[in-house]
């Protein structure tokens, strides 16, 4: 019976013709049906490889030519609901993070800038 999958692909933008000096990126979050693990990582990188570099001509970023560059899948997550085609309520992905202090953690409820320590663990 095949489980789904929270897959996180980090996909970030490249110029195409300027020097770069930081790397806007984006971590979609994508729902993966697999057998295992293995085929769902599998799966996920090829749906990232087929997001990337889209021949778009007039891709600008800040106003620069650009492309999007598939970076990797960061993580994957079983969804909680494993046995169930995820619906309404259904938690299919987590991020465990860290925070220095409860005015930091007030700062990032609201979406403020705040410095953040990820806590995960990653695949090996």
């Amino acid at each position: 019976m095949s489980a789904w999958y929270a897959a996180h692909l980090i996909m970030y933008v490249k110029y195409t013709k300027h020097t770069q000096r930081t790397f806007p990126l984006f971590e979609n979050v994508i729902l993966i049906s697999a057998e295992s693990e293995e085929e769902a990582f599998a799966k996920a990188e090829r749906c990232g490889q087929a997001r990337a570099g889209k021949k778009d001509a007039g891709f600008t970023w800040d106003g620069k030519p650009a492309t999007w560059v598939f970076g990797g899948v960061r993580k994957l997550t079983l969804c909680e609901d494993a046995e169930e085609r995820p619906g309404d309520g259904t938690e299919i992905t987590y991020t465990e993070m860290q925070v220095g202090s409860c005015s930091a953690l007030r700062k990032l409820i609201e979406g403020e800038p705040v410095e953040v320590t990820y806590r995960e663990l990653f695949r090996e």
